[in-house]
């Protein structure tokens, strides 16, 4: 069988198929499927092979915290990619610039002057009772009022073909390694296909950032120092903080690694100790600082806030951005671009349910079986309920979670995200995706590497795309047509 035969029978979902629409292959597909369909089923399959290969030799992992055996797991990679145009590109460009303008002036007003909240565009209750509200930072000015740095805004794309903002990743977002690896080995695999099909590049993202961390650096020096602080071997993106750390060129440290002298931080070096100005922090807010916060962490530096306070090094993103991301605070953000920009949202929310309010719960309870209902302060697919999928039994359990603490939930209507062809067991089958793009923000303004990573639900009729929920990923191309 070739990849023409195995095309015409694959038989597309119902909802948005983004390779086949109702009159046929769509445009940005029509020039990579021509040439895969000269290639046998074997050769896919050994290209398949191949790539499992390139993830295994280059050891790119994740960890899942769940499983018992607590080993190291290759990242699912489908070799099909997913094709974006540079029309549709430029409009999630637009959007997500807009939205985190919006952000970034919502984070400064919270820690500073409250004015949303005074002028009741949010409510006080809502963004103090948020966990992620670091009340140990208020007043504290950071570099050019940027507070998120880096960001993984995820999106979906719904039955009707449009785009929708999922969730907000302010904290420390993962995932940007596999981004740029399932390139590489997209490379190796259709060495051809990318420059004829006219690929936007992603591989700068590295320099990009490394460019970012120099110029935040508090102190005018010709070579500031940049570091990783990641949480150690153990923690799950642990691969992509040691890929980052080499593609940047600069130290990947431990807690262990620094220590606050005279509220400045100072990395232990064999010639004796160094200043650091900034620190691109992959360790929770909590476990920052023993002084300031849990004073049982073992993974942060004594006196780093006081550092921070003081202005002496840049911490990359900000610590306390979590109340932006919570998914209460989510359903605001369209009412915070109206406020602070004074513009209508280019990329819309998903329709979001406070389950707080009694009318609201009402309505979700009523129709739990069209609905996913999330913790607020949750990720990686974990604190969920698919109404569609859950027993009678999580049902009642979950409803009565919600009954006790109503503000650590909201509900979604579950909207059937669009599919993409993926080669499974010498088939192609439909699967559904989201699109996590990672936006890079700096004193020059916000730039966003066209693609992101594309994250599939590989278990058929599943719509979790999470790693840890047996999802996995694509290379995702924006093309100019």
């Amino acid at each position: 069988m070739t990849g023409e035969q195995l095309l015409a029978r694959y038989i597309a979902s119902q909802t948005w198929d983004e390779m086949m629409g109702p009159d046929g292959i769509r445009d940005p597909y029509k020039s990579l499927l021509q040439s895969i369909g000269h290639l046998s089923i074997e050769q896919l399959k050994q290209k398949d092979l191949q790539a499992g290969e390139l993830f295994m030799n280059q050891g790119i992992t994740f960890t899942v915290y769940s499983d018992d055996a607590g080993i190291e797991r290759i990242f699912p990679f489908d070799i099909l990619p997913r094709i974006i145009t540079g029309t549709e590109w430029d409009h999630i460009e637009k959007g997500i610039k807009q939205r985190l303008k919006a952000l970034n002036m919502f984070l400064r007003d919270v820690y500073h002057d409250q004015q949303i909240i005074k002028d009741k565009v949010i409510p006080g209750s809502l963004v103090v009772s948020c966990p992620h509200y670091t009340r140990e930072v208020f007043g504290i000015n950071v570099p050019y009022d940027i507070y998120v740095h880096i960001s993984g805004i995820d999106l979906i794309r719904g039955e009707d073909g449009k785009f929708y903002i999922l969730e907000d990743n302010l904290r420390t977002p993962s995932g940007v390694s596999y981004m740029l690896e399932n390139r590489e080995v997209t490379k190796r695999l259709f060495s051809d296909q990318l420059a004829a099909n006219h690929v936007r590049m992603v591989n700068n993202y590295p320099l990009v950032l490394h460019n970012i961390l120099l110029s935040l650096s508090p102190r005018p020096v010709s070579n500031p120092v940049a570091v990783i602080l990641t949480p150690g071997v153990y923690n799950s993106a642990y691969y992509e903080h040691t890929f980052l750390a080499r593609q940047m060129g600069i130290p990947l440290v431990e807690g262990r690694d620094l220590v606050v002298n005279n509220h400045k931080v100072y990395m232990k070096t064999t010639r004796g100790l160094e200043q650091v100005d900034v620190i691109y922090r992959r360790v929770d807010d909590e476990y920052l600082d023993p002084l300031t916060f849990r004073p049982d962490s073992a993974l942060g530096i004594p006196g780093l806030i006081s550092a921070y306070r003081r202005g002496n090094v840049a911490i990359v993103n900000a610590v306390g951005n979590g109340v932006a991301d919570d998914k209460a605070v989510y359903a605001y953000v369209p009412d915070m671009i109206k406020y602070y920009l004074n513009e209508e949202p280019i990329l819309p929310n998903v329709p979001t349910y406070q389950l707080k309010d009694p009318d609201a719960r009402k309505h979700v309870f009523e129709n739990i079986h069209n609905m996913v209902i999330k913790r607020t302060n949750q990720s990686g697919g974990y604190g969920m309920l698919m109404g569609n999928s859950a027993k009678d039994s999580e049902i009642a359990e979950f409803k009565e979670k919600v009954e006790e603490n109503p503000r650590e939930f909201i509900a979604q209507p579950i909207i059937k995200l669009s599919t993409v062809p993926c080669f499974i067991d010498g088939k192609l089958q439909p699967r559904h995706v989201d699109l996590r793009p990672y936006a890079l923000c700096g004193p020059s303004g916000i730039e966003i590497v066209p693609g992101g990573l594309t994250r599939v639900a590989l278990r058929e009729g599943s719509l979790v795309v999470n790693s840890s929920q047996g999802g996995g990923s694509k290379d995702t191309w924006v093309v100019d047509l």
